[in-house]
This record gives structure tokens, sequence and C-alpha cells, in this order.
């Protein structure tokens, strides 16, 4: 499964950010799919993770509030709405599958996207 992130770009603080993640060659037919991002210098950290069915939606604590994910598996995508950005939400997102049980964990997921850029200016 070949993911693709985008979406990502430059922002002020307080400004909002719609990230994508589609696959190419085929759909997300029974994969939950998770986003995750990494600021310069840090650890790669969970961001938010939906079923396949879209039935259980996760947004890491810390973001709850300012972030939501959503599914539209007729479109095959999965986006991940970022509102009220901060300087500290710049890192590259990314997003993953997994068919296995819920997780925070990046090394639980088995297929993953390049990337996509989101810088927020001060």
């Amino acid at each position: 499964v070949q993911l693709q992130a985008s979406g990502g770009g430059l922002v002020r603080a307080g400004g909002s950010l719609r990230l994508s993640c589609t696959t190419s060659g085929r759909t997300f037919s029974g994969l939950s799919v998770g986003w995750f991002r990494q600021a310069p210098g840090k650890e790669r950290e969970f961001v938010a993770r939906v079923t396949w069915t879209g039935g259980a939606a996760y947004v890491a604590n810390s973001l709850k509030g300012r972030f939501t994910i959503s599914r539209d598996n007729a479109k095959n995508t999965v986006d991940l709405q970022m509102n009220s950005l901060k300087p500290e939400d710049t890192a590259v997102y990314y997003c993953a599958a997994d068919r296995g049980p819920f997780s925070v964990s990046d090394g639980a997921y088995d297929y993953w996207g390049q990337g996509t850029l989101v810088t927020v200016s001060s």
C-alpha cells in the first residue's frame, strides 16, 4: 500500500490547514489510518487515528479540540483538520496505515506515506 500525504504548507499561528492522505493502487479497505508528526530534533509522535469504518476516531489528548481526523472511504481519503495552529505544531506530518488493534506506536503501522511539511509562523 502506497500512501500519499498532502496539504502541508506555511501558515500563521492561529490559522488552519487540512491534510489529506490517499493511496495509490488500492483502497484503504480494512485499514486503520493514523497521522504522526516529527518536529526537527524530536521523535515522531502520534497525532490521530481512525478505524476503517470511521466509527472510532482518536486524537492525542494534547491536540484534542484543535485537530480532527475523518475519513471518506468513497473518496479513499483520510483527512486531518488542524485549527488554531501554533508554532509548536511545526513538523513533518506522516500518514500511516495498519490492520492491527489501536496503537499510538509508530512501530505498529505497516504502511507509510512520504510526509508533508507544516510550518507555523509566529
